[in-house]
């Protein structure tokens, strides 16, 4: 049994869910989500754009908030196709292979975001222990390697899921809980025993959102520390104050992924509809609040921003 299923993997397919109760919405509901994707993609590629352009942005604390552009317009991406796809034209049905690369692509770019947070929690860090050495110890080079460890440890983590997935054997009809394919929905797909992608999948989580979140409050233990160290109270308030955006960019990130974890624990019976939104809240409002708040509180992303707009009216 379990050959002949693995042997039509190829053709076995996957239905997504929409927003339970609401599917007669769809059609309205599609404009917010429409415009949330709108406001990630643009507001990231913005920033992306902003700091390769201008020279005063080739600092650590921009060239991190790249980073961070680029694997929230990477999560934003990888959702789209079929969240728009059910809302659009109710195209629920997905193939197995595409439902296993989705994932991939959702959970590989979610772990770099938490990673590239993590490294910004150290570069805030490094700018207030020992700014005269800020840009000497965060040199081009070694921002380059971090972002590419950050790369290569979210791919090589999160490789084995679909790999181990695809060896199970699958017998009745395949309906995920949401609108897109996440490792957590899909262990519960297959008519096998699921322990070893279950206990992988654990290992996964501590070992990336788990681990730096433990780093990051570290990080942020020692800048309280070094800040009140400071004698002058303006300059306490003047290094607090370049943190700001970054605590409310790892605030974004972990408190609705925490929210989901208590939620699928503590209000199992609660509405699908309670669930589905808190897993959308989770993957679509860092990549539409981040460059905002990002635009908003950092000048020089304001400025380099500005900057583009006129160098485009100015050419034309």
């Amino acid at each position: 049994m379990g050959a002949e299923n693995n042997e039509s993997l190829d053709l076995l397919s996957v239905f997504l869910t929409g927003i339970p109760g609401l599917e007669a919405q769809h059609g309205w509901l599609s404009i917010p989500f429409f415009i949330m994707y709108i406001v990630a993609i643009v507001g990231n590629s913005l920033i992306m754009a902003a700091v390769q352009q201008e020279s005063a942005l080739h600092e650590p604390m921009y060239l991190f908030l790249s980073m961070l552009a680029i694997t929230e317009v990477g999560v934003s991406v990888s959702t789209l196709p079929t969240v728009m796809g059910i809302l659009w034209f109710d195209a629920y049905r997905i193939d197995f292979d595409g439902c296993l690369a989705q994932m991939f692509f959702i959970h590989t770019f979610s772990g770099m975001e938490s990673g590239v947070l993590l490294a910004m929690s150290y570069d805030r860090f490094v700018a207030i222990y020992n700014p005269l050495r800020y840009t000497a110890i965060l040199t081009l080079p070694r921002i380059i390697s971090m972002g590419l460890g950050i790369t290569l440890k979210s791919v090589a983590l999160m490789a084995p899921l679909p790999i181990l997935l695809k060896q199970l054997p699958y017998c009745h009809i395949n309906i995920l809980s949401h609108s897109y394919c996440l490792h957590s929905d899909l262990i519960q797909l297959p008519c096998a025993d699921t322990r070893l992608n279950s206990i992988l999948g654990l290992a996964i989580v501590l070992a990336t959102f788990g681990l730096d979140s433990l780093l990051i409050v570290v990080s942020y233990g020692l800048i309280l520390y070094t800040v009140m160290g400071i004698a002058s109270g303006e300059g306490r308030k003047k290094a607090l104050n370049t943190c700001v955006s970054h605590i409310c960019a790892v605030l974004i990130y972990y408190v609705p992924m925490i929210g989901v974890s208590v939620m699928h624990r503590v209000a199992k019976h609660a509405s699908p509809v309670v669930h589905t939104l808190m897993s959308s809240i989770y993957l679509f409002v860092p990549p539409v609040l981040n460059p905002i708040i990002y635009s908003v509180k950092t000048r020089p992303i304001q400025q380099g921003i500005a900057n583009l707009f006129l160098c485009k009216k100015g050419s034309i």
